[in-house]
């Protein structure tokens, strides 16, 4: 991405949020990304930065998209005649490959925010997430759900 490219998609941005696209404001909004891109020119260009806003991003695209399944899921189970068949709670020991306190509560948060777990405890010595879930069909199938998915994506972004 261009530097130049980057100040005219700054200046857009500072007019969207202020609600004025007059010509002074686009002009002082260019000015203001002018200033952050030079200041940030050395972090902007690295690709590292780059390949981790892209990891990023991807969580963030895993956690809306699991958020919105697990949601109507929920949904689901909620509007059923016969719940008590359905609902069938349980928690679950998620050995943890994550190490870092950062790691392990974005994992534990992200499990938390997405409707039908809850994170509940880590284990002392930081290798076990146990986990409620509203409704469980096999607990290993569960154990890969999170590994290969949120596990897995959080431990890219913190590489």
């Amino acid at each position: 991405m261009t530097p130049l490219f980057l100040v005219i998609i700054l200046a857009l941005v500072w007019a969207g949020i202020t609600g004025n696209f007059s010509g002074l404001n686009l002009l002082f909004g260019g000015a203001v990304g002018t200033v952050a891109v030079l200041l940030l020119r050395d972090s902007l260009a690295s690709p590292r930065v780059l390949r981790r806003l892209r990891r990023i991003l991807a969580l963030a695209g895993l956690f809306l998209y699991e958020l919105m399944a697990s949601a109507v899921r929920v949904a689901l189970v909620v509007i059923r005649p016969d719940l008590k068949q359905v609902v069938r709670p349980a928690i679950v020991a998620v050995p943890l490959s994550v190490k870092s306190d950062a790691e392990i509560t974005l994992l534990a948060n992200m499990i938390t925010l997405t409707p039908g777990t809850l994170s509940i405890d880590v284990s002392p010595d930081r290798s076990v997430l146990y986990v409620h879930a509203l409704c469980i069909g096999e607990r290993e199938a569960m154990i890969a759900d999170i590994a290969n998915g949120f596990e897995k994506r959080v431990r890219e972004v913190f590489e």
